[in-house]
């Protein structure tokens, strides 16, 4: 096992309990100030940073290739193709899922929802961030405290 399979490891492993927390016990008291914060997304944050800046050249590579718009998806594809940029790009997803999701845990929360509401939300606000989002709009959004 190498840095970066522990990177992965580490940068998944560190949402779980913030996830557990507001999908299992969302209003509890302990979750509240546990999510208020930032320690939900700066392992993951922590580990990006880590990654990429102990080796700035796949990031400088990345940056050049940029500029051209016929090289920039390659440039991407190919440091994306590397332990290396695998998991700091899954640390980056990790960070992002996270921080979407306690934003949707805390719209269910002023909304008052469900249980279901927000159990269904913040699971998929961290298994597929997109889907989660897209489901907390509809489902929050019809909920009699929340007519929007």
């Amino acid at each position: 096992m190498d840095i970066f399979d522990l990177s992965f490891f580490f940068s998944t492993m560190w949402v779980g309990p913030f996830w557990v927390a507001m999908m299992v016990y969302p209003e509890h008291e302990r979750t509240q100030q546990l999510m208020q914060g930032p320690w939900f997304f700066l392992g993951p944050i922590a580990i990006w940073f880590i990654l990429s800046f102990s080796d700035p050249s796949g990031l400088i590579e990345l940056a050049k290739d940029s500029m051209d718009p016929e090289n920039a998806l390659q440039g991407l594809a190919d440091l994306l193709g590397t332990k290396a940029g695998a998991s700091a790009a899954w640390a980056h997803m990790v960070a992002g899922d996270i921080f979407v999701t306690r934003w949707i845990w805390k719209r269910c929360m002023a909304a008052k929802c469900d249980k279901w509401i927000t159990i269904t939300s913040v699971f998929f606000g961290v298994m597929l961030m997109p889907i989660g989002l897209a489901l907390n709009y509809a489902l929050v959004r019809g909920t009699p405290n929340n007519q929007s």
